[in-house]
């Protein structure tokens, strides 16, 4: 494992950029700002090595905050509706940061953090953050720590772990950009994509608020039950689709047991790259990357729009507002722990 400099943020804290190795190969680079994944690089099947994962050169463009690049996502992904959650009885005003509704927790989610190293080693590195009772909005002092480690297996594996001392939400994801030929390499929609999901949560318009249906996707371009190219449906004349640009809606996973399942599986044929996901959560978003364009990335790569996707492990969207969803409200007392594992394989 290797430490550098990253430079500093607009405020003036440092920034360490930690790189982890494995006897395969294969290198992710993490930051301590946002805990974000910069870069995840993977052999081909040719043996070339490719860097699967959007990003960017600059800590001022990780504080712009286009599209959440590779960001840890917290104390709730994804939307919450009016902005607003009420626990026990009292109501908390969020940021209305995405039309009226609250969107990855506002302006100064977890994602905006330069957070601490606990511990780090050749495997992994562990970050810690204390979030205030009030922030962003939030009841209760909240203690996270943000664990990845590099196998020499090919999985990245995702540990988040949380307690408070007044009950509160911990929805945490994250915001992973992937091209498995590369970031560099234009639209991803050639690739190919299985969620292991027989329903997903449909939207009521562009603002992409579940309805609070859990829908089956028999029948519709939102089945990726088989394996099939991302971009072979995305322009359908399904009003789903239609409403937020493409892919932006959260499928209700098959598993629902709360052990590490197989939630998703992308291939390349070009690259020959496979990514295997499993996660302990009840749902995952996927993002076609419908607004990703028109930013710059590493090395000056101009992305485009569907140049990387997103598969968000989570608690459905609006789930704090929604009881025909699972709940993602954490207690004092009680421990919230979730786990993401990315596995590469090169055919």
């Amino acid at each position: 494992m290797a430490k550098t400099s990253f430079g500093k943020t607009n405020e003036g804290a440092e920034i360490t950029k930690y790189t982890l190795k494995n006897a395969g190969g294969m290198e992710v680079d993490i930051l301590s700002l946002g805990a974000a994944m910069r870069a995840i690089r993977v052999p081909d099947k040719d043996g070339r090595v490719r860097d699967v994962l959007l990003g960017y050169d600059t800590p001022a463009d990780y504080q712009n905050v286009r599209g959440y690049l590779g960001m840890v996502i917290g104390r709730n992904g994804n939307r919450i509706k009016d902005a607003r959650v009420t626990i026990d009885g009292v109501t908390y005003e969020l940021e209305a940061n995405n039309n009226e509704n609250n969107l990855h927790s506002g302006s100064e989610g977890f994602h905006s953090v330069v957070w601490e190293e606990a511990e780090a080693d050749d495997t992994h590195v562990v970050f810690k953050h204390t979030s205030p009772d009030g922030a962003q909005g939030f009841p209760g002092r909240m203690q996270v720590t943000m664990t990845y480690t590099l196998t020499d297996a090919g999985e990245v594996v995702l540990d988040y772990r949380a307690t408070t001392d007044k009950k509160t939400v911990a929805n945490f994801t994250n915001h992973a950009y992937f091209n498995l030929d590369g970031h560099e390499s234009g639209s991803m929609e050639a690739q190919r994509l299985q969620i292991f999901a027989s329903h997903y949560t449909p939207v009521v318009d562009k603002k992409a608020i579940p309805t609070g249906e859990i829908a089956s996707v028999e029948g519709t371009p939102m089945d990726f039950r088989e394996m099939t190219a991302i971009g072979a449906r995305i322009g359908d004349d399904f009003e789903q689709l239609q409403f937020v640009g493409g892919y932006d809606h959260n499928y209700a996973l098959d598993s629902t047991d709360g052990s590490l399942a197989l939630a998703a599986r992308a291939k390349s044929d070009v690259s020959g790259i496979r990514m295997d996901v499993y996660t302990t959560c009840p749902g995952v978003q996927l993002y076609a990357g419908n607004f990703v364009g028109g930013q710059t990335g590493k090395g000056g790569v101009a992305y485009k729009n569907r140049q990387g996707f997103c598969l968000e492990t989570q608690y459905f969207p609006n789930s704090v507002n929604e009881k025909n969803f699972a709940q993602p409200f954490l207690s004092p007392g009680e421990t919230y722990e979730s786990t993401t594992k990315y596995c590469f394989f090169a055919e």
